[in-house]
């Protein structure tokens, strides 16, 4: 055999030879509920717990990878729950991927495609799990098997909602001077649009003029509402307005759009590419907001960022209160991202009363800080999981 041939070959071996090892043995999925530090309130829901599902992958290796997927109050915020996520796990994906490399993630996500219609909590958790096993057995970071990572930190956001404006001022000046935030996103839609307007103008008159605030009103605003109290947003210097109609109603988003001078964060309204595609043409927004819940995949994520990028959208990195599994998942794939230009918001392990982790996400002058270990970079705290998870 010639040099060239066997320069060739070792490779081609070496790579056949992790790819037996990698072969899937088992996924397993348990329902985690973790209590929160207060109430967090959305249009349509409050949560004192956070819903979760852990999902671990187990290779021919002895090598166990972690996932998790976030609900927000049930299947409310999309149609998916915990048992759900849990049941389709358990009866439709894991079965598909039994035996199957772990390191073939493309096929592998088609895999899920076929075994089940849009599911993407379930189908992201599990993703993310085989990219920590994957990246464990190679010592390498998610973000390597990514892309690479193009930055390691970014500018972290802050979500006021428990509805108390005197407690909502005192948090957010207490994490200003901790130096943790800078930036605070204030849920709306829980009262009357008259109510959290005087919300946030007891905020912008606390925290001054320097604070950047963000308003989300979680679909829970009509046109009607928006025309009518957009104005005043606009007097308190909001730098952007996450979802303010229904997400069923694209002509209204384009409509209020192109009303007000404050950029519209589109979220609930397009988790698919082809979803994307459709709200950047009609005009419903300028800033899209990036989420595993939507995109059922972290590489279908970074697509989901490359559809809404050609298509004018800035970027900007959801959260649905993961732990630090979730958020140094989402982490991985937004730190190889050309561009992000409004940061992340990802305070979830920060509202956990306990983090679900040994080694929690760093948090770093206004910044959040993407792991660099092996996998996901964190590694699960037993203890916590045993005692938080549902007692079936």
């Amino acid at each position: 055999m010639s040099r060239a041939v066997i320069e060739i070959a070792e490779p081609v071996e070496r790579v056949q030879a992790h790819a037996k090892d990698t072969a899937i043995r088992s996924i397993r999925a348990t329902i985690v509920e973790a209590p929160t530090r207060r109430r967090h309130k959305l249009s349509n829901t409050e949560v004192t717990h956070q819903g979760y599902v852990l999902v671990r992958v187990l290779l021919d290796n002895g090598v166990t990878g972690i996932g998790e997927a976030s609900t927000l109050g049930g299947p409310r915020w999309a149609e998916e729950s915990v048992e759900s996520i849990k049941a389709a796990v358990t009866n439709y994906l894991a079965p598909a991927l039994l035996g199957q490399p772990a390191l073939a993630f493309e096929a592998n996500a088609l895999r899920m495609s076929k075994a089940a219609t849009r599911n993407f909590a379930a189908k992201g958790a599990i993703e993310s799990a085989l990219l920590d096993a994957a990246g464990k057995t190679l010592g390498l970071p998610a973000s390597a098997l990514l892309g690479g990572a193009v930055r390691e930190r970014m500018e972290v956001i802050w979500a006021l909602a428990s509805g108390d404006s005197g407690q909502e001022v005192e948090e957010a000046k207490e994490k200003l001077r901790r130096r943790e935030h800078r930036q605070f996103k204030i849920k709306f839609g829980f009262n009357r649009p008259q109510a959290d307007l005087k919300r946030l103008q007891a905020l912008r008159a606390g925290l001054g003029d320097d604070v950047r605030l963000i308003v989300d009103v979680n679909q829970g605003w009509t046109e009607a509402e928006c025309i009518r109290f957009m104005p005043a947003l606009e007097e308190l210097d909001v730098a952007l307005i996450e979802q303010p109609v229904s997400a069923l109603q694209l002509e209204a988003m384009a409509r209020v759009a192109a009303r007000t001078s404050i950029p519209l964060l589109v979220d609930e309204a397009a988790f698919t590419k082809e979803d994307i595609a459709r709200a950047g043409a009609m005009g419903c927004g300028s800033v899209y907001s990036l989420k595993l819940v939507k995109s059922g995949g972290l590489f279908e994520m970074k697509l989901a960022a490359a559809v809404a990028a050609a298509h004018g959208f800035e970027l900007y990195g959801g959260c649905l209160l993961e732990s630090s599994i979730g958020a140094a998942a989402h982490l991985a794939a937004f730190a190889t991202l050309p561009r992000l230009e409004w940061g992340t918001e990802h305070f979830g392990p920060r509202i956990l009363v306990e983090d679900l982790v040994v080694n929690p996400i760093r948090f770093d002058e206004f910044e959040i800080c993407a792991p660099d270990g092996p996998g996901l970079g964190v590694e699960v705290d037993e203890d916590k999981i045993r005692a938080f998870a549902r007692k079936d």
